[in-house]
């Protein structure tokens, strides 16, 4: 298997597991990677997920282009298929990008050494990335005559200064994590050695949240980040509206009263 997975205290870990490649994704690993990320979505014990990689070396570093060669059938008869067929045929790019599953359920890169290509494209796919002190960015496409094609373009415009990305972009440069953590690509800087440590106790804190409250945000970001404003604040307002007789905000009030720590069932 070349994805781990597991759960303990509410978290999901999913472990990208080739580090003789560096933890390149395969067509394999790809496949695999959505299933368990699928699982996560669909366990209600489930409330954050943590992507991380094996190793010290490597979070990932995109596409194994050992194993992605070009196919013998043509994109244009490949492009018009469902995502599986188009992924098994050669455009894996769509097998990387993961906003058809539907998470919204908080997932944290925890990223440990090279995450460049794919591998960048996927941490930006993260609500929250941790790095390690040792940890490196880039987008390096354009140095082997191609482009980032999941997400890279738009997502890391949107994630540092149009400046800094368009650079990144245009030159394949590396950023080590010092800088990364100073333009606002990562929240948090951690030594190598505690860097699944602090990942798993900001999980923890999130997952001791109200878990429909943390997923109806993310919702409401990804719902509303490109309608204007008006429309945004009255889907907010519905938001609110299907979370106020809930369970769990009844619950949370009730321990506000009586100074305890809140139980949470996610009803």
């Amino acid at each position: 298997m070349s994805i781990r997975y597991s759960v303990s205290d509410h978290v999901a870990v999913v472990t990208l597991d080739r580090p003789e490649a560096l933890n390149a994704l395969d067509l394999e690993s790809l496949v695999e990677l959505r299933a368990h990320l699928a699982q996560a979505r669909d366990d209600d014990d489930v409330r954050v997920i943590v992507i991380t990689g094996a190793g010290a070396k490597s979070f990932c570093v995109g596409a194994d282009l050992k194993r992605t060669l070009p196919p013998t059938t043509s994109f244009g008869a490949s492009f018009v298929k469902s995502m599986d067929r188009a992924g098994a045929e050669g455009i894996y790019v769509r097998l990387m990008e993961l906003s058809s599953l539907r998470i919204f359920k908080p997932m944290i890169g925890a990223i440990n050494g090279y995450c460049l290509g794919g591998g960048l494209e996927l941490a930006l796919q993260c609500d929250l990335r941790i790095a390690s002190k040792s940890a490196a960015f880039g987008l390096p496409e354009a140095v082997v005559a191609s482009i980032p094609a999941v997400c890279g373009i738009q997502a890391l415009q949107r994630a540092i200064p149009s400046a800094i990305a368009m650079k990144m972009l245009l030159t394949g440069c590396r950023i080590d994590a010092e800088y990364a953590h100073r333009i606002g690509l990562v929240s948090d800087l951690a030594e190598p050695e505690a860097l699944m440590d602090c990942a798993l106790q900001l999980a923890r804190e999130i997952a001791s949240n109200g878990p429909l409250a943390v997923q109806m945000i993310k919702k409401v970001i990804e719902t509303s980040a490109n309608v204007p404003l008006a429309q945004a604040l009255e889907f907010t307002e519905l938001a609110w509206g299907a979370m106020r007789e809930s369970e769990d905000r009844v619950e949370g009030r009730k321990a506000f009263a009586e100074k305890r720590k809140p139980r949470y069932t996610g009803r």
